[in-house]
């Protein structure tokens, strides 16, 4: 290993002729640094040798911090693989400036001169040690090495995850023009990539906390998935019952399509009903064509899932937030033709205007808008579900979560009907079962959508109660724009404390499993007053019990 360099200086082994060596850039970073913050430290730290920004070849940093998004997001506008190393790896490299916060934090007393020389392979040298960000008036929250290869060849143990970029990148030895911004200010928009270390389960769902180990529902009180309560009333129940007598014949599903079809003002041909709302991803994943699929997160993990289990490619544009989790539309990226957005969002809670939702759509894009909550939204406010006259509007509807039908499976989509009958060639013969379709008919009449107004109206009340009581407690933070019957809470130790509430019987929803979330976010389902109540005494207790945090989020450096 070698001193670093004075500023401007090539390292002493390059000279003219020799062509460039592979120039690792080891990067530590705190849960949210931003893209911009970590792409302005490795322009840094690569002027710092002397190379230009686009000398770098890959960035390297701890397995913890592999799904970071500020990190992926870095790596893809940069055009190059992230690696990622477990902490044991990199706590065995000897490096000059070990630290006992990145030792507390993620296991290794050096993210970024580890990371940099692990994944330059053996012989390498370090040419710039450890660097911090230097963010105007806030503290840094990423450092970076770089570490210049001893041969070619990646001698490292770590994993290597491929380049992101949606389109062809120049290779990564080629510099970047001096006219061009190599890190321009856009939204953070980045494809998943399956072999990341943590990439969350998207396949994890909230009925798994409220089962035991044999599959078996327990007691605990479900905080966990967003049903209502009390449901299905005893109406339906016997709605259901009554067409049990028909179960000889096949489902004829022409009544509950003229149902929904009047609900929101459509002709027929513009409704198609499916097995759940969850059917309808699987559908549009298999049907839709899409070159640039993009799904925005954090929301709801089915349809990126139903994408990939179909071959596709997925982009995610994750949320901030820093800004509330809201959508601005311009972090789309332009050429997507496929989007995909939950509205209100699940697990955000948060509720996009329509005006924001309608922006995105355009000619020669499907926007598909979840709407599986929208009726637990007062007036509906901000659903395009009578919209016409949007192009490529597709909008998902869901009958379980108000009425609680999970167990039996109803929803629908609506659409334009040239791409309602392509999304209805994908789907088997008799997709949706008669007590179902007998259910759907049922939830539209009038007097069911007074009694799901009424439900609503209940919901934001006791939600209200809900966010008064979480603001008692000085280290969790809700997302205060909260509209659909569940919230999002960050807090310390959020695994502990999840367990902790199951000790006491509670189940709540662990947030990891969402893109753009971590291991400090849980989702809660709004529930009546009295249980919110004993909600919150079993919170104290827990968070009473748990030891003080020892390294908090500190900076892995």
């Amino acid at each position: 290993m070698t001193a670093e360099p004075a500023a401007g200086t090539p390292p002493a082994t390059a000279d003219a002729t020799a062509p460039p060596p592979a120039l690792v850039a080891g990067v530590g970073a705190s849960r949210g640094v931003p893209v911009a913050e970590v792409l302005d430290l490795v322009a840094a730290t690569l002027a710092r040798a002397g190379y230009a920004s686009g000398g770098v070849t890959a960035l390297a940093t701890v397995a913890a911090r592999a799904a970071e998004p500020g990190l992926v997001g870095a790596a893809r506008r940069l055009g190059v693989p992230l690696r990622s190393y477990p902490a044991e790896a990199l706590a065995a490299v000897p490096v000059p400036a070990p630290s006992s916060t990145a030792r507390a934090a993620v296991g290794t007393p050096s993210v970024a001169e580890a990371a940099a020389l692990l994944a330059a392979g053996p012989g390498a040298e370090l040419l710039v040690g450890k660097r911090k960000s230097a963010p105007p008036g806030r503290a840094a929250r990423a450092t970076c090495a770089l570490a210049a290869a001893g041969h070619p060849g990646d001698g490292g143990t770590g994993t290597s995850h491929p380049s992101p970029a949606a389109d062809p990148v120049p290779a990564a030895s080629d510099p970047i023009p001096a006219a061009a911004d190599p890190f321009p200010a856009a939204a953070d928009s980045f494809p998943a990539a399956s072999g990341l270390l943590h990439e969350p389960d998207l396949r994890h769902h909230g009925d798994v906390e409220v089962r035991g180990t044999d599959g078996g529902l327990t007691e605990l009180t479900d905080l966990a998935v967003n049903v209502r309560t009390g449901t299905p009333p005893a109406w339906l129940k016997a709605v259901i019952a009554a067409s049990l007598d028909g179960l000889a014949a096949y489902p004829d599903g022409r009544a509950a399509h003229r149902a929904v079809a009047a609900r929101h003002g459509l002709p027929a041909d513009r409704v198609l009903l499916t097995s759940g709302a969850a059917e309808a991803f699987v559908l549009i994943a298999r049907a839709v064509p899409a070159r640039r699929p993009v799904v925005v997160h954090p929301q709801f993990t089915e349809p990126e899932a139903a994408l990939r289990d179909a071959g596709h490619a997925v982009e995610r544009v994750l949320l901030d937030e820093r800004d509330g989790f809201r959508l601005d539309p311009a972090a789309v990226p332009e050429d997507a033709d496929l989007v995909i957005v939950g509205n209100p969002t699940n697990p955000t809670s948060v509720l996009h205007p329509a005006g924001t939702l309608a922006r995105l759509a355009r000619p020669g894009r499907t926007l598909v808008v979840d709407e599986a909550f929208m009726d637990a939204v007062p007036g509906e406010r901000a659903s395009l579900a009578g919209r016409t006259d949007l192009p490529g509007l597709v909008v998902l509807r869901s009958l379980t979560k108000t009425w609680g039908l999970a167990g039996l499976r109803i929803g629908y989509v609506l659409a334009a009907p040239g791409t309602v009958a392509e999304l209805a060639r994908a789907q088997p013969l008799w997709p949706v079962s008669a007590p179902a379709l007998a259910a759907a008919e049922a939830c539209c009449t009038p007097a069911a959508l007074a009694e799901a107004a009424e439900a609503a109206a209940r919901i934001a009340a006791d939600r209200a109660h809900l966010l008064a009581r979480l603001g008692e407690f000085a280290g969790i933070r809700a997302v205060p724009a909260a509209e659909g019957p569940f919230v999002l809470i960050r807090l310390a130790r959020a695994a502990a404390v999840r367990e902790g509430l199951r000790g006491r019987g509670f189940a709540v929803r662990r947030g990891d499993t969402f893109p753009g979330l971590g291991p400090d976010w849980l989702r809660l389902a709004v529930r009546d007053r009295a249980t919110t109540d004993r909600f919150v005494a079993a919170l104290t207790e827990v968070l009473a019990n748990e030891p003080a945090e020892v390294s908090g989020d500190g900076l892995a450096d």
